[in-house]
């Protein structure tokens, strides 16, 4: 097992590598120039003061120097500085993170609470008006996209119910209920998408399971449905479930810029809104190599995972 995971951790840092290139080259061809914005208009400066203001900020230099810079500073814990607001990226980042995690968090776990009982009642109750309904709710998750999703909740909680979230952000630790109050409505519209993949998943999956021989065994020798299905079914029909549910990580994380601004969360999804804008382009990459290294992680959790779902599973 250590040294499978020693493996493992070796594969991430090349990937992590070519992702941090990917990231850094993409960034470069993105439209516009930030000595513009940063003088404030494009009529305001002269060639010669928009070249100084280039050498001063460093992007004059050759890209390899650039990036060599950038990926040395992040080895080091230091993103350094934003282009525009000339604040300590890291600083940033630190104080916009912490609502990020929460919101993926809170994702996360509503997903896995809609949509695992979801799709083992779908199994169970196979081709009944409950497998039915729960279908046509699962299926408007995955055709309806997070951020129409996240528009309608506001829609209805303001028109219908009447009820607006807290405007200013409360941490969790100064004001769990206010907190709560804003960050269980973007939780849902992020985690609805998640919740319909994993249900989806789960039914075809016990559905699978519930046909093997040992099932039947179990049935034969009187055990109670809901043990079959908890105790012998489910883990089983979990596997897959576990593959999906790494791969939509990726997807959580892009969904959150979107869900975050549609709710004005002062998270990284919002602050990697800000800096394309503005054309930082340190802050950019530091956010978008936070989120390769999340997904990368994610990816190593649920390869591990496997082992416990499926003893036949060794890691040698």
């Amino acid at each position: 097992m250590q040294q499978y995971l020693m493996r493992r951790l070796l594969q991430v840092i090349p990937t992590a590598i070519g992702a941090s290139i990917l990231v850094f080259l993409i960034i470069r061809v993105i439209p516009g120039d930030v000595t513009y914005l940063i003088a404030g208009a494009e009529s305001w400066i002269s060639e010669a003061e928009r070249a100084a203001l280039r050498t001063q900020l460093g992007l004059d230099r050759p890209l390899y120097e650039q990036y060599l810079t950038w990926i040395w500073g992040l080895v080091r814990l230091d993103a350094g500085q934003s282009l525009w607001t000339k604040a300590p990226i890291s600083e940033e980042i630190g104080r916009r993170l912490p609502l990020s995690v929460e919101l993926a968090v809170l994702s996360g776990v509503f997903s896995l609470l809609i949509g695992v009982p979801l799709g083992v009642l779908c199994a169970a109750k196979q081709n009944s008006w409950t497998d039915r309904l729960s279908q046509v709710f699962l299926i408007g998750g995955l055709a309806m996209p997070n951020f129409w999703v996240a528009t309608m909740i506001i829609v209805l909680l303001v028109v219908v119910f009447s009820w607006l979230p807290p405007l200013k952000y409360a941490s969790f630790l100064d004001d769990p209920s206010a907190n709560l109050q804003q960050m269980i409505p973007p939780a849902v519209g992020l985690g609805y998408h998640f919740a319909a993949v994993v249900g989806r998943m789960t039914r075809s999956c016990m559905l699978e399971v519930l046909r093997q021989d040992y099932v039947r065994t179990a049935r034969a020798k009187g055990l109670l449905e809901r043990v079959i299905l908890a105790r012998h079914a489910l883990k089983n029909a979990l596997l897959p479930v576990a593959t999906i549910a790494g791969v939509q990580i990726g997807i959580l994380m892009g969904g959150s810029v979107i869900v975050e601004s549609i709710f004005v969360l002062p998270g990284i999804g919002g602050g990697l809104i800000d800096a394309v804008t503005f054309r930082d382009y340190p802050t950019v990459q530091t956010i978008m190599m936070i989120f390769a290294v999340i997904v990368l992680l994610a990816n190593l959790a649920v390869d591990l995972l496997y082992g416990w779902l499926d003893p036949r599973i060794s890691y040698k």
